[in-house]
């Protein structure tokens, strides 16, 4: 299962078993027609179906739901939940659901989703749009099935399940949900993220990383800044109508403010020697979430690293235009790729 976690626009987190304003830019390559590629997606409301469960009938409500949900309701027990494993007791997982869905707050929680998310016709459209897109760069792509569900908000903005794809609606009511402000773990700068403009893009994300995970925590930071690289080139590619701020978290002028400093960024990196450092701690300077990068001028938005990696991935891209989607990202000598690809900004 692979955890997206929904931390700073539901974007970008560490993974789990082995498991995101607006701007006028858009990817620099045209993008393919893909319009011939037929993908239909019909989403299923686990959280609907969930809340259905006769509270003093909870052990045969679960078998109900499990002949429907057999690969989600597990893993959203024992894994999102955190209720235990799904097989391991006839009464303490039935026993931990019915407190779940006696709860008054998960009940207020429920029906503020539903009134939010009564319809979700436009995430199919949307994300049927991306699979397209995936399918004709990933020809062997198989469409998930894709399920909605509700984490009490626990930070699972988009999951990955074998071939089942999962987004928690609670994490996308809006920056104004007055829970979040009541919620310490979630300061402003991650808030702002918690909207349903960044839903599709998590959900490719998470789909990325479980295609391709990230370079392992003991990485060179290039290294780590090449990987991030790649899967914000990723999300060019395959969601090429969404707006550059939405794929990479930042605002306008956080992103403005790191197109003007690019030289400057790049620098800080050089004459700090930090580029072959393997700290795990330094690095989560620069691709960890926070609302700004320690070290930078102000102005600079969190997971500075990411920008930096996109734009060593861009200039590699340009001086290998025979390189596919799926070599790059099949590509997992990330040293080479940075040799190669010259970035040098001025």
């Amino acid at each position: 299962m692979q955890r997206y976690i929904n931390k700073t626009s539901c974007l970008y987190g560490p993974a789990l078993l082995l498991l995101v304003v607006l701007s006028a830019c858009s990817s620099r390559k045209k993008a393919p027609d893909v319009s011939h590629i037929p993908v239909t997606v019909s989403i299923a409301r686990f959280d609907e179906d969930l809340v259905k469960i006769d509270t003093n009938q909870v052990a045969p409500g679960l078998q109900q739901l499990y002949s429907r949900y057999p690969l989600f309701l597990p893993a959203y027990v024992q894994h999102i939940m955190e209720f235990g494993a799904f097989a391991d007791s006839s009464r303490h997982i039935p026993q931990q659901m019915r407190l779940l869905l006696t709860n008054k707050d998960f009940r207020y929680l429920q029906q503020a989703v539903q009134t939010k998310f009564p319809d979700l016709h436009w995430l199919e459209q949307d994300l049927a749009q991306g699979f397209r897109y995936m399918k004709y760069y990933f020809p062997q792509f198989k469409v998930p099935r894709v399920v909605t569900f509700i984490s009490a908000i626990g930070n699972y903005g988009a999951v990955t399940v074998d071939t089942l794809l999962g987004v928690g609606l609670d994490m996308y009511m809006g920056n104004d949900f007055p829970i979040y402000a009541n919620l310490p773990d979630y300061p402003v700068y991650m808030v702002r993220r918690f909207s349903k403009e960044y839903i599709t893009t998590n959900s490719m994300q998470a789909i990325a990383q479980n295609m391709f995970p990230q370079a392992g925590a003991n990485a060179k930071l290039v290294e780590q800044l090449v990987a991030a690289g790649k899967q914000q080139y990723f999300l060019e590619q395959v969601l090429p109508e969404t707006p550059d701020t939405i794929r990479i978290g930042y605002t306008k002028q956080q992103l403005d403010w790191c197109n003007d400093n690019e030289q400057m960024i790049w620098q800080y990196f050089i004459q700090n020697e930090l580029l072959y450092k393997t700290d795990w701690q330094e690095a989560m300077h620069f691709m960890g979430d926070g609302p700004a990068t320690q070290g930078m001028p102000e102005g600079s938005p969190g997971r500075i690293g990411y920008f930096v990696g996109r734009q060593i991935i861009r200039k590699y891209m340009e001086r290998h235009p025979e390189v596919t989607l799926q070599q790059l990202m099949e590509n997992k000598d990330l040293m080479g790729i940075f040799s190669e690809s010259k970035y040098r900004p001025k």
